[in-house]
């Protein structure tokens, strides 16, 4: 078992991580493992899985309209032992806010206590699809600073009902920050402040939203470095190569994807030509970013393992 804080403390080779989603409800878990195969030769040190709240549908029978959430995705609990089972890499499931009370998230944390997992990124979560605000489950956390506080109480062995000797629980806890700002704050300043609320509270390392441009980077660490906030800021890269994705990302993760990088997808004559463009280009701000001293890399797959490999394959000749 590793610690992410641990390994980026010791490491005297850049850390390296993947970010997965679950399959879908009804696939099976290969589908994981085949995209997950392809990249393991670059040798990441941690898969994180990713975690939605789930939809809700109204349905009516006999008279009565009830509630019923629907789960796109299985839950994480599931795919990060079959990950640390089938590739003996650490996983670092999501846990968000939104869908769980205090009381199931103690529940879940005791559950991957059980597990032998020790790391977690605690994320308030965004609001299912159709829902246009966030809004916390009854007994819930508004805000990931209160989820943090809560997984580092359990590290401590304080649990939300008074027992009588528990067991300290050991997670190693990563929050999100936003190069650009979350699209619910006022400005980054603000997100800043909050941010360094959850490193307060017991964060112990940052990963960030993804981004596409060098400077967004280097702006939130030195204004991040400025206000106190110590623990390393990972950046999280996620490869653009076509059309589609040029007019589905900014609105969907609410980042701007700069002029050049745009330039080059869509006057690529060929799709071919427009994802080696993307590639390129990427792999440039990889570059940029290894040179600034980045703790690590942090690279978003979501079900795009060619792009992903490729621009591994850039970044590390000569493992694949």
């Amino acid at each position: 078992m590793a610690k992410v804080i641990d390994s980026l403390n010791k490491n005297h080779k850049l850390l390296f991580s993947l970010e997965i989603t679950p399959p879908d409800r009804g696939k099976s878990v290969d589908d994981v493992f085949s995209g997950l195969e392809a990249l393991m030769p670059f040798e990441p040190q941690f898969i994180n899985v990713t975690y939605h709240q789930p939809h809700t549908v109204y349905e009516e029978k006999d008279g009565i309209i009830s509630r019923r959430p629907r789960r796109k995705k299985p839950g994480t609990v599931g795919i990060c032992s079959a990950i640390k089972n089938r590739f003996q890499v650490e996983p670092v499931p999501h846990l968000i806010c939104g869908s769980f009370s205090r009381y199931e998230t103690e529940d879940t944390l005791i559950d991957l206590h059980f597990l032998g997992i020790e790391n977690l990124m605690a994320l308030r979560g965004d609001p299912p699809p159709g829902q246009p605000r966030y809004i916390p489950e009854k007994d819930g956390h508004d805000f990931a600073c209160q989820l943090v506080e809560q997984i580092a109480s359990m590290n401590k062995g304080k649990y939300i009902d008074e027992l009588e000797d528990p067991f300290q629980t050991n997670f190693c806890i990563g929050v999100a920050a936003y190069p650009e700002k979350h699209f619910e704050s006022p400005n980054l300043d603000k997100d800043l402040f909050y941010l360094k609320n959850k490193v307060q509270a017991g964060a112990e390392y940052i990963i960030t939203q993804m981004f596409f441009s060098f400077e967004h980077y280097r702006n939130l660490v030195e204004k991040a470095r400025a206000i106190g906030i110590t623990v390393p800021i990972i950046p999280g890269l996620k490869p653009l190569v076509n059309r589609k994705q040029i007019q589905t990302i900014p609105s969907a993760f609410h980042v701007n994807i700069p002029a050049e990088l745009v330039g080059l997808i869509e006057d690529a004559r060929t799709k071919e030509q427009a994802f080696a463009n993307g590639i390129r280009y990427m792999a440039s701000l990889a570059e940029q970013l290894i040179d600034f001293g980045v703790p690590g890399l942090h690279v978003f797959t979501m079900g795009q393992g060619r792009a992903a490999k490729a621009l591994l394959e850039s970044i590390f000749p000569g493992k694949h």
